[in-house]
């Protein structure tokens, strides 16, 4: 005869498990979210971070501040030994909000003047954003590619961010920001990145449940 007989815990052992691995999963991604923008707060709040002179581009056109549901233009011109060597331009960004997450970097569609000397772009900044991220990469004749700034990012704040506890900007009005023609604030949401991640690592941990029983 067989004795054996089935542990009537072990279903809810197993929910317990993934229920427990879940909630941590998402306070990970909450806290990693939560420090997304940590490195503006490194930056000085208002001053924007601009090209060096020992880059092969001048920054010819660049709205600044940038402002919530206001277009935001970025417009560089190649020197001319670059544009002879057929060097081309390509201009990633990234949007910050004023609760400390970053979007994930985007690039660009970008508009090539028809001697190739010129590259421009245009996006328009959600709500409640903090400021502009840009930076560019050079590609090269032998297809050697190199970005500016090296690892880090050129910034345009915007006419109202959050930086330290307080509102500046333009824009700032007292605890909040008084844009014109700014919409409702986009709240807390987590990157794109993170929820891609958590996603992962959730399915990953199901996984190892359903295995341990």
């Amino acid at each position: 005869m067989n004795n054996t007989q089935k542990n009537p815990n072990k279903g809810r052992t197993q929910t317990g498990d993934m229920m427990r691995i879940t909630v941590f999963l998402t306070a990970l991604c909450l806290m990693l979210s939560a420090t997304t923008g940590v490195h503006a707060g490194e930056a000085v709040g208002g001053e924007d971070v601009n090209p060096e002179d020992d880059v092969p581009f001048t920054v010819v056109e660049r709205t600044t501040p940038s402002q919530d549901s206001t277009p935001w233009s970025l417009s560089v011109t190649l020197d001319q030994d670059a544009v002879d060597n057929g060097t081309s331009l390509e201009i990633t960004t990234q949007i910050c909000l004023n609760n400390g997450v970053c979007d994930p970097p985007v690039k660009q569609s970008v508009e090539v003047s028809d001697d190739g000397s010129t590259f421009s772009t245009e996006l328009e900044p959600p709500a409640d954003h903090s400021y502009v991220n840009w930076r560019i990469k050079a590609t090269y004749p032998d297809e050697s590619t190199e970005n500016f700034p090296n690892g880090d990012w050129y910034k345009t704040w915007s006419s109202c961010y959050y930086q330290d506890g307080n509102y500046g900007g333009v824009h700032a009005d007292g605890n909040g920001c008084n844009v014109p023609g700014s919409g409702e604030s986009e709240g807390f949401l987590p990157a794109a990145g993170l929820v891609t991640a958590l996603v992962a690592m959730s399915g990953a941990a199901v996984i190892a449940v359903a295995r341990r029983g």
